[in-house]
Parts: C-alpha cells; structure tokens; sequence
C-alpha cells in the first residue's frame, strides 16, 4: 500500500461560481481521496488533501483543467509534513 501524503493547495482564476468546489469534492470522492475544499474571500479556492502520491498527482492535473466555465491560472500547490487523518471528503465554510 503506498504511503499517505498531505498536500496544501490553492487555486487562482475564475474558480467561485462556477462549481469549482463540487468539481473539487466529486473528484477528490471518486479518487477516493479524503480532506477538504472551501472558497477563500480572496476570490481562491483552498484544499488540503491527503492520500497516495500518485492520486494526488492524478488529482493535480484535473484541478488545473477545472469544470466548464472555470479558468485555472494558477495552482500553488505544498507538500505537508504532518498527516491529518482526515475522514472523508468535504466543503467547508468558506473563509
């Protein structure tokens, strides 16, 4: 079984209103991936994510293309080093 890793991610672009949290969570479910996604009041989108590197890798490419209506110009994305065992996959409050 590969090692769980923990990634930090933020999301620049035309990422609020326009379903890119849902797109995030449906994704990250199908992936089997677990942790969290929420708006930032900044116009982002924040997600800590946490499961095998090559998913999270898989996940990566897909938040760079988005869903429809959606523009990604960037992703700023950092490895944690402490795990947080999250359970699940889930929108937040936003912050």
């Amino acid at each position: 079984m590969s090692e769980i890793v923990r990634y930090s991610v933020f999301v620049s672009g035309r990422v609020q209103g326009v379903g890119y949290r849902y797109f995030v969570q449906d994704l990250a479910v199908r992936l089997e991936l677990r942790g969290w996604v929420r708006n930032l009041r900044d116009g982002r989108v924040e997600a800590d994510i946490e499961g095998s590197e090559p998913i999270i890798h898989e996940f990566l490419e897909h938040l760079r293309q988005g869903p429809p209506f959606s523009h990604v110009s960037a992703l700023d994305v950092k490895k944690l080093e402490t795990p947080a065992n999250h359970t699940g996959f889930r929108i937040t409050r936003d912050a």
